[in-house]
């Protein structure tokens, strides 16, 4: 779900030698989705949000630990596959492994799938030797039958490697020893041991080892073996880092020129050139992780990932993907509606109940009359009506959409959908962000941050709004039950979901299809392949996930909605109240609005509706009705049912027009939250202007096709 300001943490602007005397620095490493964060979070006692897929930690996170009396900083660094960088966020992760100042390096690796994950182990290694090896998981993994001699790992690595199930707390004491070891060690300079390194086909071992001796004579300290590696790899971001760093310029040493242009020569002699050599490298830390995990193995249960593939056999099938995203679809939000009426009505009918008093109790501190109004019946009022209908979904919604997550349901989303967003020229992991944006917009806003290319980011960002958050489900839900729907009993709330869906699946094939667009114009470009990890399916911790996605997510969410409809709601009480001519200035204003609206099958009560509602979708409903009734506050929460019907058909509303306002409702200009974040995430006025103009204009035409064309 989305990135809240706590689930980032804060980053690392500082250098280690910033640091205090007494406290040393560590680097927590691991490839996404290895329990990096449960380890850091139960090292320090931070609430670092974990979740069952890739790209959860996008900044660099910081804290503290104190272990036999002295002062640890640990990095959190975001998470990486290897040390040659393909994303912003990979970089990160190197430029901190490498030239961080870390006095030692945590690698964690996830125990059902350890040899992926120790061939990032190996590249670490050869940089630095002080590399503690964190086995994460093994819980999990016991259930499954495996079970691993991590004392002979360790023997063969050359490294410490600790068992752990950071989530029980197991293990995490012996890691801290093993940590502290390695900084007493690097504050020594010494290295007891021998670290293990893969070895590549003999042309290219020949032309690492031949080079890293040539760069040993410079007794620089810099890893030899690493670097011949990137020069032979023809990495010049990396090389050209190293040689900044350890104070040399190899490319003006004649020596090293020659070591260098013989051992090419002889690669390219034996059908090695760049591209192939860097392959070479790869496969065989790939190869050599695989083999030292295989060879740590003790026991492999006959069970062992048999209900992941029969899952994945169904969630990911060619033939049963899609129904079953749909029935997930379609079962969250008739949970989210059913389940929320009950407790809006009971929440509205509460608040509500303290206008009167608060109107008082304003008397009673002798404020103008026109300033009780305003702060009573404007603001309070705006506020009890986006708390009354925003929560209870939110608190239904965002605890079953994080509940799918910890399962590991969202990254399987993202696969089956990769091939739709990449035949758009976007990228697959904007299916998560796309969900994301179900919950609140801001927040996939946010969540785009895991997408690694620029151009595919920047796509995700500017459609995210076509898809509707949590604040216009209660117009759809309002309209569908009193112009769509017929009878009574439980299957309306059923039919009520599956047009709801419609919707939903609506706003997605305009997400395809803006996305298609902007890649083929203004963000013109293919798309980046990009690695998707499929994580094993988890039990979710259920007490965790309520707790997380009440305090953070539903109330941060709130809370940024509330600050936004505070002064929405002056502002309507004065637009209401103020008068010119006779008229209010909101009648003006839906007068002056309604030839342009009724051109769309609007009309201009609706279209001021939605404007006045830029700082929260929620108060859409009632400020058409306080156009209406002519009132001089916020239409009323009690104004529903067959009452609420009569209103809207006096005012001309027919099927036509509740359409024409579901779909302007679903593609329209983002409200101001979401506008706020896209400012923010794009450091652009142009970007974002364009972000509210082109779900708009998708609406605008939707809504003439409907009023229009004859069906």
């Amino acid at each position: 779900m989305g990135l809240t300001s706590a689930s980032t943490g804060q980053n690392l602007l500082f250098s280690a030698d910033s640091l205090p005397d007494d406290t040393r620095l560590l680097v927590l490493a691991g490839s996404p989705n290895v329990g990096k964060s449960t380890v850091f979070n139960a090292l320090t006692g931070l609430r670092q949000h974990t979740g069952n897929w890739t790209g959860k930690t996008v900044s660099t996170a910081v804290g503290s630990v104190s272990f036999e009396g002295k002062n640890y900083l640990l990095a959190d660094v975001p998470g990486t596959y290897s040390l040659c960088a393909r994303s912003a966020e990979e970089a990160v992760a190197r430029d901190f492994i490498c030239f961080g100042g870390a006095c030692g390096v945590i690698v964690v690796c996830d125990a059902l799938c350890l040899g992926r994950n120790l061939a990032l182990v190996l590249q670490i290694a050869e940089f630095t030797p002080n590399v503690a090896v964190c086995v994460n998981l093994l819980d999990e993994a016991e259930k499954k039958g495996v079970w691993y001699d991590l004392a002979g790992l360790s023997e063969k690595l050359g490294l410490p490697v600790i068992p752990c199930a950071a989530k029980h707390g197991r293990g995490l004491d012996k890691l801290m020893q093993a940590a502290a070891d390695l900084c007493e060690s690097a504050e020594k300079n010494q290295s007891s041991h021998t670290v293990y390194h893969a070895v590549f086909p003999e042309p290219v071992e020949n032309a690492v080892r031949a080079l890293s001796e040539c760069i040993e004579t410079q007794k620089t300290g810099l890893p030899s073996r690493f670097a011949a590696e990137k020069y032979l790899c023809g990495d010049t971001e990396m090389t050209a880092a190293l040689e900044k760093h350890f104070g040399v310029r190899f490319s003006e040493d004649a020596a090293f020129a020659k070591v260098f242009d013989a051992a090419r020569e002889e690669l390219l002699s034996s059908g090695y050139d760049t591209e192939k050599i860097c392959d070479a490298v790869a496969e065989s830390m790939q190869s050599a992780g695989r083999a030292l995990a295989s060879q740590a193995t003790l026991s492999k249960g006959d069970s062992y990932g048999k209900a992941d593939r029969m899952a994945d056999k169904i969630l990911t099938g060619r033939w049963t993907a899609f129904p079953v995203m749909l029935i997930f679809l379609l079962g969250l939000f008739w949970l989210t509606v059913e389940g929320a009426n009950l407790p809006s009505a009971f929440l509205s009918d509460v608040l509500f109940a303290f206008e009167t008093p608060l109107y008082d109790f304003l008397r009673v501190l002798c404020l103008p009359e026109a300033v009780c109004n305003l702060l009573a019946f404007g603001v309070f009022r705006v506020v009890a009506w986006v708390v009354s209908v925003m929560l209870p979904p939110m608190a239904i919604f965002f605890p079953l959409f994080t509940l799918l997550e910890d399962i590991g349901f969202l990254p399987r989303i993202a696969f089956n959908l990769d091939r739709l967003f990449s035949s758009c020229h976007a990228c697959g992991k904007q299916a998560l962000t796309m969900c994301m944006g179900f919950g609140c917009n801001a927040a996939g806003v946010v969540g785009c941050r895991i997408i690694d290319s620029p151009r595919e980011r920047l796509i995700a960002i500017l459609t995210n709004s076509f898809v509707p958050c949590n604040g216009r489900f209660p117009l759809f839900v309002t309209l569908i039950s009193l112009f769509f729907l017929v009878g009574t009993g439980a299957h309306r709330s059923l039919l009520s979901a599956l047009i709801l869906c419609g919707f939903i699946l609506l706003g997605v094939a305009c997400t395809l299809f803006a996305s298609w667009i902007l890649g083929k114009t203004v963000l013109k470009g293919e798309p980046e392949a990009f690695t998707l990890e499929l994580p094993p399916f988890r039990m979710p911790k259920v007490k965790q996930v309520l707790i997380r996605s009440f305090l953070d997510r539903t109330l941060f969410v709130l809370g940024r909605a509330v600050l936004s409809a505070a002064p929405a709601g002056a502002l309507i009480w004065v637009l209401a109240n103020v008068s010119a001519g006779g008229q209010s200035l909101l009648a003006h204003c839906t007068g002056f609005l309604d030839p342009f609206a009724r051109f769309f099958g609007l009309d201009g009560a609706i279209l001021m509706a939605f404007l006045l509602a830029l700082p929260a979708n929620e108060i859409v409903i009632p400020i058409i009705l306080m156009a209406y009734m002519q009132g001089g506050a916020l239409g009323m929460a009690n104004v529903e049912g067959s009452a609420l019907y009569a209103l809207l058909t006096a005012n001309g509303w027919t099927v036509s027009t509740a359409l024409c306002v579901m779909l302007f409702s679903l593609l329209h200009f983002p409200c101001a939250t979401t506008l706020l974040t896209i400012r923010k995430e794009t450091g652009s006025l142009g970007w974002t202007l364009l972000a509210a103009a082109l779900p708009t204009c998708f609406g605008l035409l939707a809504c003439f096709a409907v009023s229009h064309i004859p069906v």
